[in-house]
């Protein structure tokens, strides 16, 4: 016999029978935000090619060039930095791992003065102006040599420099620089600890690779495909799984110390090309596959990166790499994908003073990118680099009505 219940127990059951009897539904999904769409800016550090201008140690002159470069992205539209902290093995902060570089103050080693910290001054501007900043790193590169110079010496690097520390990990390749051979362990996990020393110690938007990867074919690691490359049918497979390790691995690494970085990069425009593999696009140049080891398909398809940029670097029409047919393999390329697409775009190459060149002017830029928007897997684009847009004040004219109210 069931007791008489008050008007709180019946409440109470109620309750309870409503509960079960929801138990089975499915919540309703989490709002996702959109991302703006990618506007970037390449800035390199390297051969002070955009910043600084010349090497110092005067933080005043650093922040006033940094706060130019900042001011033209603005008047441009654009809303991502992406700048080159580690051009050679060297820093433009403060680093546990890699030495000051002389790319920022003239002799490696050699800090700023007043302990100016040029990143942490970046970032802070950077979001002051609501632009994202990512810090561009160049993972195996520990020299870079002009074609004047002699071949680089590991001797020519501060005492306390990682390659000089163990020389075991370093590779002087054909080109005469010094490069971290992939194939380590231990190359790849000082790569990784000190991309994650920016992480811990910055409030940076991203990480951010280049399209350098092994430097060549005839690259020395025969000793190190010895020790570690058994299991793999050639020294070409090894190889490009030492890339993918490196990208698996970091990717990794980064999502557990902080979700909120994003990793991305910006490989060569070719992954290959259909002579040489199945899969490849309709171009007859470099590929990243075969010369690189780098496999952009895989990061994509396993989504060890959040977003990818490939340098589609040449006009619409040319007959070795269209860029249209690049833009439209890349896009087929993502489909399925959690990995944003962004595109590499050539603002060097804008206004070549040859008529006959299709780089003259600004037209084919403004053709580019109205192409971009044919595409729904292209989520916005990369430019190369600030000093074109110093150059070109009608570039900058270009973006910011391309930009508009986008």
């Amino acid at each position: 016999m069931l007791k008489r219940t008050g008007p709180l127990c019946f409440l109470v059951i109620l309750f309870v029978l409503t509960t079960v009897l929801t138990a089975g539904a499915v919540a309703p999904e989490k709002t996702v935000t959109e991302r703006p769409p990618m506007r970037g800016l390449w800035v390199a550090s390297v051969l002070n090619i955009d910043y600084p201008s010349k090497p110092t140690t005067d933080p005043a002159v650093l922040k006033a060039e940094a706060i130019t470069i900042l001011e033209t992205a603005e008047a441009a539209g654009l809303n991502a930095i992406f700048l080159q902290v580690r051009p050679t093995a060297d820093a433009f902060y403060q680093s546990r791992y890699f030495p000051w570089s002389r790319y920022l103050t003239g002799s490696q080693g050699l800090a700023p003065q007043d302990g100016f910290d040029p990143l942490q001054f970046w970032v802070e501007e950077s979001h002051r102006r609501g632009m994202e900043l990512h810090a561009w790193l160049n993972p195996y590169r520990i020299t870079r040599k002009t074609k004047d110079e002699p071949a680089h010496d590991i001797a020519a690097l501060v005492p306390w420099h990682p390659a000089r520390l163990y020389p075991h990990l370093v590779v002087h390749h054909t080109d005469g620089n010094l490069y971290f051979d992939p194939g380590m362990p231990q190359a790849r996990q000082l790569i990784i600890d000190s991309a994650l020393e920016l992480v811990e110690m910055y409030d940076i938007d991203g990480i951010h690779f280049d399209d350098y990867f092994y430097p060549g074919t005839t690259f020395d690691d025969a000793g190190t495909y010895a020790s570690y490359g058994a299991g793999y049918a050639s020294v070409e497979d090894w190889r490009r799984e030492n890339v993918n390790t490196l990208i698996r691995d970091l990717h990794q690494a980064i999502q557990t110390t902080d979700p909120e970085v994003r990793f991305g990069i910006s490989p060569f425009g070719i992954w290959a090309n259909k002579s040489s593999h199945p899969l490849g696009s309709e171009t007859r140049g470099n590929q990243t596959y075969f010369s690189h080891y780098a496999d952009p398909l895989a990061w994509i398809q396993e989504g060890t990166i959040d977003y990818i940029a490939p340098q589609i670097y040449w006009h619409i029409g040319f007959d070795i790499a269209d860029y249209h047919t690049l833009l439209a393999w890349w896009n087929q390329a993502m489909a399925g994908s959690a990995v944003d697409l962004y595109i590499g775009q050539a603002a060097y190459r804008v206004g070549n003073s040859d008529p006959a060149s299709p780089w003259h002017g600004i037209g084919e830029m403004d053709r580019q990118l109205q192409m971009n928007t044919w595409y729904p897997l292209v989520k916005g684009s990369i430019f190369y680099n600030y000093s074109a847009l110093k150059r070109n004040p009608d570039l900058v004219t270009l973006l910011k009505h391309h930009f508009h109210d986008k």
